[in-house]
């Protein structure tokens, strides 16, 4: 028995897998993530830049919109070094405490971008609602403690995780379905009882993800509400247009991020490679898409855009 309850500190990798069942398309696969990394890493910084630079977005709504883009800045880099490693150069050895880590800040952006989607529809629904005290409701004081407290909150309910999997022991082969750590992929693989790490699991899902998208909906209920009292169509379409972008934002988060905890949890039966698309989409579309909607949909990041680019042509 004691042979058989190894120590963790015995485990001292994992191997990330790639996409061996399309290894005919290997080149253009890695090729495509490239691409999708480029696009994201460019586009947030870009949206940075123009946030700095422009004194007139300097409002709460674009401060949001900053934290947005820095964290989606954090899901690239944080999946960036094992997916080259693993893809590119044939390298899918990654250590047990870095595959943890990793592990934590995956799920710690990912929760923090619930966070920050939260807070920019109650940032809609000030300034659609009661937009005389927007200013004073949303100060930067108060802008400053919300995205503090996102952080914070974020922190507390994705330290746990790890420590819960490193008292585990680990006896199975140590082989990763996907290119980057994740959770529910790597709460397969301990030989001991996982039934506490599976709990906290759940509870954390519904306790973040599950609030922060019944408040979500909730504000824009209020917010539908109060943009059908306006009288002119014209004006309805106007205030509801604000609101686009963010609607987007929200799709694209927790449409995957929802279809991925179906598949893990529920889809056992499925082909290995159905998981990882739904992961690689999970962790790649919205940090892609955030940059490119806000740019589309937001008149004056739109004109600093349209500046730069003219101005750099003549």
């Amino acid at each position: 028995m004691r042979k058989f309850g190894t120590n963790i500190s015995s485990t001292t990798s994992f191997t990330l897998m790639g996409f061996p069942e399309l290894e005919s398309l290997e080149h253009w696969l890695t090729a495509l993530l490239l691409l999708l990394y480029a696009i994201s890493i460019l586009g947030n910084a870009l949206i940075l830049f123009i946030i700095k630079e422009e004194q007139s977005l300097h409002q709460p709504m674009y401060y949001f919109l900053s934290l947005l883009s820095i964290n989606d800045l954090g899901v690239s880099f944080s999946t960036l070094p094992t997916v080259l490693a693993s893809m590119c150069f044939h390298a899918p050895e990654i250590a047990f405490d870095a595959c943890l880590t990793q592990m934590f800040f995956i799920h710690f952006l990912s929760w923090t971008e619930s966070g920050i989607l939260l807070a920019m529809s109650f940032d809609r629904y000030v300034a659609i609602c009661d937009p005389l005290h927007y200013s004073s409701v949303l100060t930067d004081a108060r802008v400053a403690y919300m995205g503090i407290f996102i952080i914070i909150r974020s922190f507390c309910m994705l330290f746990p995780p790890p420590l819960l999997l490193k008292r585990l022991p680990f006896c199975k082969a140590n082989v990763l379905i996907h290119p980057f750590c994740l959770h529910p992929d790597m709460i397969r693989l301990p030989c001991g009882d996982t039934t506490i790490n599976s709990m906290y699991g759940v509870s954390v899902v519904i306790s973040a993800f599950g609030v922060d998208s019944v408040l979500i909906l909730l504000s824009y209920v209020l917010i539908l509400h109060s943009v059908l009292a306006i009288a002119s169509q014209e004006e309805r379409l106007k205030t509801l247009n604000t609101c686009v972008a963010h609607i987007w934002a929200v799709l694209i988060f927790y449409i995957p991020m929802l279809c991925v905890s179906m598949v893990h949890r529920f889809g056992k039966q499925a082909p290995e490679y159905v998981p990882k698309f739904m992961s690689l989409i999970y962790l790649f579309v919205p940090p892609m898409l955030n940059p490119i909607i806000y740019s589309i949909k937001t008149k004056e990041i739109r004109k600093k855009l349209h500046k730069m680019f003219f101005r750099s042509k003549l």
